[in-house]
């Protein structure tokens, strides 16, 4: 979790300086890239779903197994629109050969969800309109401001 201190006169320039730069209009030679990195954790269902009945959806236990970590991070041209996704797994270690089997298909199908994911948002052109403003940043952070 992101925890907001006291927020200086420095960082609130800084803070100004890049929300001014989402706004400056597109220019192909000079790309505004934004990154951002996610660390999940891979779950592994322990029972499979009861299946559906008329009238009834089909239900899932909340019993789970932890089955490693992986980590997205993602590069974004937001006026440019498109992004890059790499999906970086830990797979968790365990002694049966089948399990791991099952992991490695559960992660690669993961991955493979990602990249097709990627490739339709950029066939989309799917961009990034900043609506967040300096007034609204001076209205939720001001109390965090030292004066």
């Amino acid at each position: 979790m992101w925890c907001i201190g006291r927020i200086t006169e420095e960082y609130r320039t800084r803070m100004y300086d890049l929300r001014h730069l989402y706004n400056v209009p597109y220019r192909e030679k000079e790309p505004v890239v934004c990154l951002d990195e996610k660390s999940k954790q891979l779950l592994k269902n322990t029972h499979g779903p009861l299946p559906a009945k008329p009238g009834m959806p089909a239900k899932e236990d909340d019993e789970y197994q932890r089955a490693g970590t992986c980590n997205l991070f993602v590069a974004v041209e937001p006026k440019g629109k498109r992004r890059l996704v790499e999906v970086t797994e830990r797979r968790a270690k365990s002694d049966f050969v089948g399990f791991v089997k099952m992991l490695l298909e559960q992660v690669y199908v993961s991955a493979r969800e990602v990249a097709a994911w990627q490739q339709r948002r950029n066939a989309e052109r799917r961009g990034i309109e900043w609506t967040f403003t300096r007034q609204d940043a001076d209205r939720k952070l001001a109390r965090h401001y030292v004066s």
